[in-house]
Order: structure tokens, then sequence, then C-alpha cells
């Protein structure tokens, strides 16, 4: 029962607004964080606690590894970061404070949520830096932030150089199709969400060639997550060949929840066995693998086009 309620929790903190305030890059050792706070780096940190899966899973694609000692217990990506100690914010300061980090990195709902925790690590002297891009443009500054904070400016910059021309050969493939595939991409079944149009969901579904049938829906208070309803859903039933739902913490749905949701058969994507999951972590978090999310989607959007090679664009980009 206490482990079913922390996950509720969970789900309520991620569903809220993803950003309180833009972050910026000042200059190439100034950064303004979604907090707020100016962090002057003068020199990269070395002693890092991550307490969000992204942040760690980015770190280990920037070629760090040592200077991570500390990450949260929900880790599963890369499978290096599961053999570094836990921290949540759930726990008592004095565990990070005897950890030792320079450099603990969250996320605006843990300074949201949490500011308690968060003043006393400021208070020791420990920089807090929050971040968490909504869009893919705010990814790549994320992506060159953490390098700056990390000395591996240079490693960021050929991520996204390698992750943009993946996305352009992949964007390459849509053509091909003799019909672009339109498609309805779930977020949250339970409340009848869809993704905003500029999310990292939809930009994956775009890549890959996909068509959104819902461009409409409103955002739901900043989330990338946006209210859409069954009704707007169905009156579009005739016309969605795919229907995809991610799948993960923020969406415990199965196919046959799908199919046997009350008036769904009108859709045509049901009818036709045409309702797939996507993992959540290749297609909402910004990372790398996001190429993998694209790929996954276009597998089962164009299976024939993807069929030929379109592997070896993943091989080609490389992970970092």
């Amino acid at each position: 029962m206490k482990r079913f309620w922390v996950l509720i929790v969970m789900v309520l903190l991620i569903c809220r607004p993803v950003a309180v305030k833009p972050f910026e890059i000042i200059d190439e050792d100034l950064l303004v964080d979604q907090g707020g706070r100016k962090i002057r780096i003068k020199k990269p940190f070395g002693a890092i606690i991550s307490l969000y899966g992204a942040h760690t899973e980015n770190l280990f694609s920037l070629g760090l590894d040592t200077e991570i000692i500390g990450v949260t217990r929900h880790e599963d990506f890369p499978p290096q970061a599961l053999q570094k100690p836990t921290f949540s914010y759930h726990d008592d300061p004095e565990k990070f404070l005897g950890a030792r980090p320079d450099l603990v990195l969250i996320r605006p709902m843990i300074d949201r949520g949490y500011p308690q925790l968060v003043h006393r690590l400021e208070k020791s002297g420990i920089v807090v830096v929050s971040l968490q891009p909504g869009t893919v443009e705010d990814m790549y500054r994320y992506w060159q932030a953490l390098g700056m904070l990390t000395g591996r400016h240079g490693r960021a910059i050929d991520m996204i150089a390698r992750f943009r021309g993946a996305v352009e050969a992949f964007t390459s493939l849509a053509p091909l199709a003799d019909r672009r595939k339109r498609v309805y991409f779930e977020s949250i079944h339970g409340k009848m969400k869809t993704f905003s149009r500029d999310s990292m969901a939809i930009f994956a579904l775009g890549t890959a060639g996909g068509i959104n049938i819902a461009p409409d829906a409103i955002p739901s208070r900043g989330t990338n997550v946006a209210n859409y309803g069954k009704e707007r859903i169905l009156s579009h039933a005739k016309g969605i060949d795919v229907y995809l739902a991610q799948v993960g913490t923020m969406n415990q749905v199965t196919i046959s929840d799908i199919n046997t949701e009350s008036g769904f058969r009108a859709i045509r994507a049901v009818r036709n066995g045409e309702v797939y999951l996507v993992d959540e972590r290749i297609v909402s978090r910004p990372t790398f693998r996001m190429l993998d999310g694209i790929y996954a989607i276009g597998k089962i959007l164009y299976p024939d086009i993807y069929r030929d090679g379109a592997h070896r664009i993943l091989e080609n980009a490389g992970y970092p």
C-alpha cells in the first residue's frame, strides 16, 4: 500500500508544470537554471549526485562515470548507473552531506516540492542546479548546460550534431511511404490525454513520419501532456490509422485496456489491430535514446521502409 501511494505522488509531481521559467546559457561559464539561480562555473564539477534519470543518463553519455557519486533509486539505464549509491529527495539532508558532493542536479518539481532539502544543501555550500527541458530545442541547450557544468562542452556539442544528423536521416525516410499514417498518441489513458504539439513525443512521431491527429490539443498547466477527451478522440475515429500509447510510470496501460475502452471500437486503428505501446523513457525523456523512440515508432508505422537498413541510422549516430 505504501508503494502504491508513493507511485501516485510521483505521477502527480511528474504531471505538474515541467518548468517554472526557462533556463538560460549566458556565456561559456555562466548559466541561469529554472529555479532562477545564477551558476558561475569556475571549474568542472567532479562529485555529482543526480536526482533525475535523464540527468544521470546524459551524464554517462557525456563520458562521466567516476564523477557521478549518486543517482536515484529508480535508475535503470545505463547499466553502470545501477552500481552507484542511491539518493532520494525524501532522504535526510545529512545523507547528502555525508557523500560530499559539489553538485546536486535536480528538476523543477523537486525545487517546488522539497524546498527545505534544497535550502539545506545550498546552506552547506553545495551547488544545486534545477533543469528539465520541455522541447527538443530546449534539450539541445540542456545538453550544453550539462557539458558546461562538467567540463564536457565539446562532447555535448558532438551529441547535438550526431542527434540532429540522425533526425535528418530519419526524416528523409517518410517520403518513401505510399501514404503517411495518421496517429493518435496517448499520454495518459485514464484522463484521455495526449501530448502537446511541441512535446518531445510528438517530435519523435513527426520525425518518424507520422501525422499527429491532435495538433489542437491544449497543454495542461504548462506540462507536455494535453487534455483531449474521449469525445474529441472519437471525432477522429475513422481517420486514426494507428493508436500509439506511451507506457511507463505516467501511463500504466495495456493494449487490452485500449481495445476494450468504451466506444473505442469505433476507432479504425482499434478495429484493425493497429494499437501499440511505446516505452515512455525513449519518447518523453530528453536523452540521446529518443533516437530509439523514433526508430521504434518508424518500425510500427512503416515496417517495410524501416526493415531496409533504418537501423544503420542508429549505428551511424552511435551513443556518446
